[in-house]
This record gives structure tokens, sequence and C-alpha cells, in this order.
């Protein structure tokens, strides 16, 4: 079961929210989980439980709480204009500045994942935070405006082939400047992991989630 918990960011001292999870036993290692732009919804809930089931203590940092403590915003077109509002009003320095207060709060070893907007976060901390293993990246539009960032760890890739918001194109050139990255692609749409999705596919999601927990394996 999640939890509440607060973290001072690395950037500059801000307290914020954090959904935090524990293991049954002792962890294993920590798993920063990052948020798409809806805020720390049910399905973020959902997958730190599923990492946490792992055997990693796991964080998922608030990083709208500047813009609106306990930022939330729903799946409806107003929701999503909310939270691309959020996505702009949240500089990189910060949100990676956030993310770091969540690497030095967990367990060693350390792996981020992330979905959407939290795709392109978890890419964004792999070239930028310091105390990570490695990283996956849930169909992180983001990422492809973000390729001059080179991940100092291993990091993993998972795309939707019938991911209207990503083009072939672009998913391409990720692979392209990241040629030594696993890239995966589903018989999917956009947010395949998130149950409340209308392109909610158990059969991508279940394999994803199992090549990240093993990706994160292969690196403790």
């Amino acid at each position: 079961m999640t939890q509440r918990t607060k973290l001072q960011s690395r950037h500059d001292g801000f307290a914020f929210e954090a959904l935090h999870a524990k293991p049954a036993g002792a962890p294993i290692g920590g798993v920063v989980l990052i948020q798409e732009i809806f805020g720390l919804t049910d399905h973020v809930a959902e997958m730190c439980e599923r990492f946490a089931s792992e055997g990693y203590e796991v964080l998922a940092p608030s990083l709208f709480d500047r813009v609106e403590p306990g930022f939330l915003a729903g799946l409806d077109a107003e929701g999503i204009a909310k939270g691309r509002d959020a996505v702009m009003a949240s500089p990189w320095a910060q949100v990676t500045g956030d993310v770091q207060a969540a690497i030095d709060a967990l367990p060693k070893p350390v792996f981020i994942t992330g979905f959407c907007y939290g795709g392109a976060v978890s890419w964004v901390a792999a070239a930028r935070c310091e105390g990570l293993k490695a990283a996956t990246c849930f169909y992180g539009r983001m990422i492809v405006d973000k390729l001059d960032e080179k991940p100092k760890v291993p990091v993993m890739l998972h795309y939707g082939a019938r991911d209207a918001s990503i083009p072939m194109e672009q998913v391409e050139r990720v692979q392209a400047a990241s040629p030594n990255s696993p890239l995966y692609i589903y018989d999917a749409g956009h947010g395949f992991c998130r149950k409340a999705s209308h392109d909610y596919d158990e059969t991508a999601s279940t394999l994803a989630l199992t090549r990240t927990v093993d990706w994160f394996a292969r690196w403790r």
C-alpha cells in the first residue's frame, strides 16, 4: 500500500509530496517512478505497488506541487491542457532537482522509470542525475526533443506501434541517437500501461513491465 511522504528538492529546497511504497521484506534497491502529466494518479500508485512487489522501495515525486499542491488532472481535454501547462511551468533543472531528492532518499542501487511525460523525465534524469544504475522510458513523446541529453546509465525504451502522438519517424530518431539502448515496439497505442486509458493493453503492459524488472535486475 502506498503512503505519502515529503521530500526536499535539491534544486531549491522546496518541500513536495511523493508516493512511497515499501516491499514486504528488506528492499533490494530503489525505484524512482515518474508520473504522467496528470499527477499522482491511481495509475501511479498501482505502478508503485507493482515495483514494491518485486522487492524495491519506491518513490513517485509529485513534480507539479509548485503549480498546485496535490496536483491532479483529469484524463479529458481540460485535464490534458492543465497537465501540459504544468509541464511548461516546470523547468528541467527544477524537475531533475526534485528527482535527485527521490534518488538520494532511496536504498541503493536506484533505478528510474516513467510513463509519457515521465518517460522523458526518466531520459533526462539518466543524463543529469547522480546515483542511478539504469532507466526505462515508457512512450516518452518528449524524448525526441531531448536527444542532446546523453544518458550516463543504460536505458530501455518502450513505444506503441499505434501511438498517434509519437510517429515512428520519431521513434527511429530516438533509436539512432541511442543505438545501444533496447527499444521495444508493442502492438498498442499510447498509454498502454494505464488501465484507465482507452489504449490500455494488458498483454503489452505485462510484457513491458516484465522486461523493465528484468532490466533493473541485470544492472543491480
